[in-house]
């Protein structure tokens, strides 16, 4: 709430970033080639770096070494982007809504595998329950993406698959990852 000189009040409502919004600011943040630049990068284990996210969404600079990936998982109630800066990443995915509680294994059916390649430049948003795997599968280059997501994460789910079979594994919480 702010008060203007001759003393009307006036009360600012932040809306709420939209997927949209998420895939412009990554696309934006990826073209920082400073910003890119600037991340530690290590050998065997990802790296990130938190950024400041648009109205009030949580983002990352994340680096990728050679053969390093996710594993399945979701972001529960959050939609989010992604974007590719440096390298390329592959993204498995689950076209198919799941359920969002109350389950520990599932079959899934043959049709819902889905794969994108993200080079450089390249990237996505993806709604809530987005189930999906982010791999680096270079065997010597690192990748950099930029991420965000909204509402800030409340928790991910993690996932194990072998073959149909989807197993909810682990629920991480903020303080698990940050």
């Amino acid at each position: 709430m702010s008060v203007s000189p001759s003393g009307s009040v006036s009360v600012s409502t932040a809306t709420a970033p939209t997927q949209a919004d998420l895939l412009d600011f990554v696309r934006r943040t990826a073209a920082d080639a400073e910003l890119v630049a600037s991340l530690p990068l290590d050998p065997e284990g990802r790296t990130w770096v938190r950024l400041e996210g648009p109205a009030g969404s949580e983002a990352w600079l994340i680096g990728w070494p050679p053969g390093s990936g996710t594993g399945w998982h979701d972001h529960a109630d959050s939609v989010g982007a992604f974007l590719t800066a440096a390298g390329e990443l592959k993204e498995n995915s689950l076209a198919a809504r799941l359920p969002t509680d109350g389950w520990k294994t599932l079959e899934l059916s043959e049709d819902v595998d889905r794969e994108r390649r993200l080079s450089a430049g390249k990237g996505r948003s993806f709604g809530r329950h987005h189930v999906h795997e982010v791999l680096n599968e270079s065997p010597d280059r690192h990748a950099i993406s930029v991420h965000a997501y909204y509402p800030p994460l409340p928790r991910i789910r993690r996932y194990s698959r072998s073959g149909p079979i989807l197993r909810l594994e682990q629920v991480e919480r903020p303080e698990d990852w940050q």
